[in-house]
């Protein structure tokens, strides 16, 4: 009967036996995912209970957005789940890179060093920080004088904790931490190597701040990073916290008095976090945080459903499906331009919105070489929802992340497969 289903999308009995053999070995995997995905869930809603939630209050602010009471309940249930002091969410902030600039611009002043200890962090993020090379003023941090350096990861992934001792200088102010592995090879950091570095920064500054970027991190273990210490932690809302429904949005958990600070950047000093009307997306924002648990479950389903079902027909997946994951993405290396082309317009095609598209590989702005990138997706660049891509150049690798249910992202699998299997 399953069978009936997945043949009317072109699945062949072949490809859906191999899938039925993944799926009992994937088993184990689940039900730990299960676990987790229980412990956060019941985290959320006493987090909801305790801020006082309420639908009448789910109407929202205009204009200034004064003494807005729904965006004040969904910013202290946000501080409750995350282990926080604070909280601040927003509609008004339309990406992770957003609000992860407004914090280092919010913390640091000239002189002043940021410190990256998981390497070079995302190159939306390049832009913020700047360079000694940087001839043009583009208001970066290092045009306003702040300096920057980063330490390496180890070859095995691991913080290198030695080196971030010694690079502790006195005029460090923030040491950065990106939590996800992003698009690399290298494995996203966990609860227990954020928790290690933050024990080692408090230890050996008495003003370093630790600040996390969360982004595709959210949910995924049992502890968030401000609960084993760091100082401040941000994200997106069209990531894994917004749970699929918020059409916007970013987020920022912490020190009520480093929030609050990044608040006032956002607005202006003596408004900070008193102004941002809530435009009548509280309930949008609120049902969807009580939904990100579950859905970042889904999501890590299909990437351990993917992980196995590739790794069985001989292509190198990581992480694999036994591994410890600290974020949503994962990784296929396909080895040939044709496969990776083919299992990125295999996830368009799976796609409940604009299923008929036909991503192709092109010259995008700031990469080395084409790049293809497919999704089909309810809001716009949200990395909750199943998307994928990949640079064409060896080892050709697809970097799928999301997916609202978890069946979604099994059918994109097994149509990508049978494309690859069959060159079509």
């Amino acid at each position: 009967m399953n069978y009936d289903a997945y043949s009317s999308f072109g699945i062949s009995k072949t490809v859906y036996d191999l899938s039925e053999q993944v799926m009992q070995a994937v088993l184990p995997a689940f039900a730990e995912l299960e676990k987790i995905r229980e412990i956060n869930q019941l985290r959320v809603i006493k987090a909801m209970q305790e801020a006082g939630v309420s639908e009448s209050m789910f109407g929202g602010s205009t204009g200034y957005g004064y003494d807005d009471a729904g965006r004040s309940q969904i910013e202290q249930a946000y501080a409750l789940a995350f282990g926080a002091e604070s909280a601040y969410v927003r509609i008004q902030i339309s990406a992770g890179t957003q609000v992860l600039s407004q914090c280092l611009f919010a913390m640091l002043r000239p002189g002043d060093t940021l410190l990256s200890v998981t390497g070079s962090p995302y190159d939306t993020l390049l832009e913020t920080i700047g360079s000694e090379n940087q001839t043009e003023d583009t208001g970066s941090l290092h045009n306003f004088g702040v300096k920057y350096r980063q330490v390496e990861l180890r070859s095995d992934g691991n913080p290198d904790y030695e080196a971030i001792k010694s690079a502790l200088t006195d005029d460090v102010k923030v040491v950065f931490i990106q939590k996800s592995r992003g698009y690399t090879t290298r494995r996203s950091l966990l609860a227990e190597d954020i928790k290690a570095i933050c024990d080692l920064v408090h230890n050996n500054s008495a003003k370093a701040i630790v600040m996390v970027d969360n982004c595709y991190g959210e949910f995924v273990e049992i502890s968030e990073p401000c609960m084993v210490g760091a100082d401040l932690t941000a994200g997106s809302l069209i990531k894994n916290p917004g749970g699929g429904l918020s059409p916007s949005g970013g987020y920022v958990v912490g020190r009520s008095d480093l929030v609050e600070k990044v608040a006032t950047r956002m607005t202006a000093p003596g408004l900070g976090s008193h102004v941002g009307p809530s435009l009548g997306f509280n309930r949008l924002i609120a049902q969807g945080f009580y939904l990100a648990p579950h859905v970042v479950s889904e999501s890590l389903k299909g990437a351990v459903f993917a992980a196995g079902l590739f790794a069985a027909a001989g292509y190198k997946t990581y992480p694999g499906i036994d591994d410890k994951r600290g974020d949503i993405v994962q990784t296929l290396e396909f080895g040939n331009p044709e496969s990776l082309v083919h299992f990125c317009q295999s996830v368009q095609q799976a796609s409940p919105v604009d299923s008929f598209v036909r991503p192709e590989p092109w010259a995008m702005p700031g990469y080395d070489s084409d790049v293809i990138m497919a999704a089909g997706a309810f809001v716009q660049g949200a990395s909750i929802e199943l998307s994928a891509d990949g640079p064409l150049k060896p080892p050709y690798p697809a970097y799928m992340q999301g997916g609202l249910c978890f069946e979604n992202v099994k059918l994109a699998c097994m149509l990508a497969l049978e494309k690859m299997e069959n060159n079509v």
